[in-house]
């Protein structure tokens, strides 16, 4: 595990004279049990370490002492990696955070706020776990800002909350007046969850001025299923500051040479990621 280590900020050195990495990763079930486990925290580390900032999603995390430990473990006794958390998101007793670590080298938070979707204990909200949106600042990009906004569906409701993504940034342009924007997450955006006859009820798949890096043909899981469900997807104007073909599924399981029980034990998702030049 030192070796993965060793990879992960040998990487991280290499990133300040280059593009920006960015990455979404659903980490399933991201707590204090899975935090606890070393083996696991040195895999998870080594993959953040990849990235100058990523989205982690699936945080079930009430008083972040997993995060805690998640930034003792990337940071190692530096000062390499921030983050910026959400507030818990859902509808029920079940939340999720939005978390994202940046390089503190790289990148900087502008700002940031939390969509908001309507009424939850009316049943009148939007999304599931609503968007926390977050303004990104680098001097090594040629964009100046970059703004992000995570989601992680509720696969049911796929459809319909995907498509609401294309209200967020219609609020996210009026309220910040930038075009800068990408959008990413676990849409569960494949499969069984979107057909081929619903995508016509997407705003974002239908307005082509919205280009969507990872493909139908990707797959982003790490079982036995082969599905689309993590994607990126940003604006005409973000596409300028994007590396073209840069965008791809990052297997961390044939990267690190895990087994497949060791991957699933992980995740059942591969991150997602671009680079930003």
């Amino acid at each position: 595990m030192r070796a993965l280590c060793s990879v992960g900020l040998f990487v991280g050195l290499l990133h300040l004279s280059s593009s920006l990495l960015l990455g979404a990763f659903n980490i399933k079930t991201f707590g204090d049990t899975k935090a606890s486990n070393t083996t696991l925290m040195d895999i998870i580390s080594t993959i953040v370490q990849r990235y100058d900032v990523v989205l982690i999603q699936e945080v079930r995390d009430s008083d972040l002492s997993a995060t805690k430990k998640l930034m003792d473990h990337v940071n190692k006794g530096s000062s390499q990696f921030s983050y910026i958390v959400s507030e818990p998101l859902g509808r029920s007793t079940y939340t999720e955070r939005y978390l994202f670590l940046y390089r503190q080298a790289s990148v900087s938070v502008v700002k940031s706020y939390t969509y908001d979707d309507g009424c939850e204990s009316c049943g009148t909200d939007t999304f599931m776990r609503e968007p926390f949106v977050v303004m990104f600042s680098s001097k090594y990009t040629a964009l100046p800002t970059f703004t992000l906004i995570p989601q992680h569906t509720s696969p049911e409701s796929a459809v319909v909350e995907t498509d609401a993504l294309y209200d967020v940034v219609t609020d996210v342009r009026t309220r910040w007046n930038t075009n800068n924007i990408v959008l990413l997450g676990d849409f569960n955006a494949g499969c069984n969850y979107v057909s081929s006859s619903e995508w016509n009820r997407i705003r974002l798949f239908t307005d082509k001025s919205f280009h969507w890096l990872i493909p139908n043909t990707a797959d982003t899981t790490v079982t036995t299923t082969n599905c689309p469900y993590d994607r990126i997807v940003v604006t005409a104007d973000m596409l300028k500051g994007v590396v073209q073909g840069s965008a791809q599924v990052y297997d961390f399981m044939a990267n690190l040479k895990l087994s497949h029980s060791l991957a699933l034990a992980v995740s059942d998702h591969f991150p997602v990621e671009v680079k930003l030049t």
